[in-house]
Formats: C-alpha cells, structure tokens, sequence
C-alpha cells in the first residue's frame, strides 16, 4: 500500500484469536495491520495466516494491505518462547534474521513498514539497529522505518542525523500527558505518529461532558470523538477492539465531519489534550 493509513489493526495480546481478529478486522473495512516478531505478546505467524485468507477467499490483494511489524530487543522478548534470532549474535544479525523470520510469517517479500519496538540500551547500539533497518530500506524490503515506544526527542534528533525518521509509535493517553513533545516534534518534522493506549488510556477524557456532549451532538461514541480528534491532529491511532462493532464504529470515525456549529466544542476537547 503506498498511503499513509488512518487507522490501523493492533494485533498485541490476541493470542490463538489472531488469525480470526485480523480477519474480521478487514472484512470490516481495515486494510492495515501491526504486529512484532515477539511472540510474548504477538502471533505474526497468524497474523501472516489472515493475510492469506484473506487473498485467498476474499480477494485482499497484497498491494491493497499495509503491513507493519518490528524488531524487538532482548530485553523485550520472553526467552521461554522460541526467538526470532540468537541473542548472542550482533545487533545487525540479529534485526536480519528477525526481519528474515517476519517475512516468511507473514508471507510477504517486503514490508510497508519495520520499526525498531523500542531503543536499544544505549544510544550507540540504537544507532547501530537504525542503520541495519536503513540498509533494509535500500535493499527494498522495508518501505518506510521508524521507532516505538520513544519518549525522547533527543534520541530522535540523533537518529535522524543518519536518516530521517518516517514513523514513531507511541503510547499517547492522558497518563502521559498526551506525549507532548515528542508529538510536537512529529508534526513539526513531517513524522507520522502512530498512537497506541488511547482509549484504554483515556477513561477521564472519554467520559469528560465536553466529550460525550460532543459525541451527542454528533450521534457518535465518545471514543469515535477521540479517534477523529487524534486523526485532525497529525495522529494515527492503531485500533485494537475485538467487537465488529467497534471495528465498524472506529473506521467510520474517519468520516466525521465537525461542522462549524460544533468547532467550539471540539476546541474545549483539544484544550483538555494541550492545555
């Protein structure tokens, strides 16, 4: 897929529903989907089994999906389950046979996008990782590439400095002041920030009146409100329900329009995010 989604299918903690979840997810409409070779929270195996149900039976054509997964650190990973590399190995042979293993779970010969899952223990050995995802990217097995679960502008700058960022995916919620910085930092520097926790995250803002009186008004739910809001704001928020109904509910908060009549009360939500 060569856009930009606006939504995209989370696939942590699915466990054995992987496979159905994905499924149902895009005959909903989903046509993104993020996952990581971490087996302690992720089945990309049967996230890459959905895929090919979906081409099979359904006529999901691969130039129609964007997939995205990750590299996970060490520290990161369970080591009771089987690893996507040996951990003795460098950091560069380590990112190639998890993005080898990717690949072949996901039956694909490239991905939309590879993230680094987190930054490494130091700064040099991040730097190192950026620069094998950076050497993926010239080979054309990866599209774009990026980092998650980096609260740091710092350790973006520095990355950048080899090349630029084209994705964060961050946590961004109420218990962590809506990520501030680092957002701002993405929306200044042309970044996509992909957001995760969002709702679970937000009980106070979801249930805030100017909230749910918006959401009457509209004839939406509270959380379609914050999607659309997240979606106004340079944030691409990853959906990770596992109701058809909310799958439904969260693709149509794309289409929301927030006429005039309701703009002061979308302000009074954005000075609750950026007060």
């Amino acid at each position: 897929m060569n856009l930009a989604p606006k939504l995209i299918y989370g696939t942590a903690w699915k466990g054995e529903r992987t496979a159905h979840l994905v499924i149902s997810a895009f005959l909903q409409g989903f046509r993104a989907v993020d996952t990581a070779c971490q087996p302690k929270h992720y089945r990309e195996d049967l996230v890459g089994e959905a895929l090919e149900i979906l081409q099979d039976k359904h006529s999901v054509k691969r130039e129609d999906v964007y997939i995205q997964t990750k590299f996970t650190p060490f520290d990161g990973q369970d080591p009771t389950k089987p690893l996507p590399y040996n951990p003795r190995d460098s950091i560069p042979a380590q990112i190639k046979s998890s993005l080898s293993k990717s690949l072949v779970n996901l039956h694909t010969s490239y991905l939309d996008a590879y993230l680094l899952h987190s930054p490494l223990q130091t700064l040099p050995l991040t730097l190192e990782a950026w620069r094998t995802l950076m050497a993926a990217q010239d080979e054309g097995t990866v599209r774009t590439i990026g980092i998650s679960n980096v609260y740091d502008v710092g350790i973006l700058k520095a990355l950048e400095k080899e090349r630029k960022v084209q994705i964060v995916q961050n946590r961004w919620f109420e218990g962590n002041a809506w990520d501030k910085e680092v957002w701002a930092y993405c929306k200044a520097n042309g970044i996509v920030y992909q957001s995760f926790w969002t709702l679970t995250g937000s009980p106070a803002l979801l249930t805030h009146s100017h909230t749910t009186s918006l959401a009457d008004k509209l004839d939406v739910t509270a959380a379609q409100v914050l999607f659309k809001l997240a979606q106004l704001n340079n944030v691409v928020p990853l959906s990770g329900t596992t109701s058809e109904l909310h799958m439904q509910h969260d693709l149509a908060a794309e289409r929301i329009v927030f006429k005039e009549e309701v703009l002061d009360d979308y302000k009074r939500i954005t000075d609750l995010i950026w007060r």
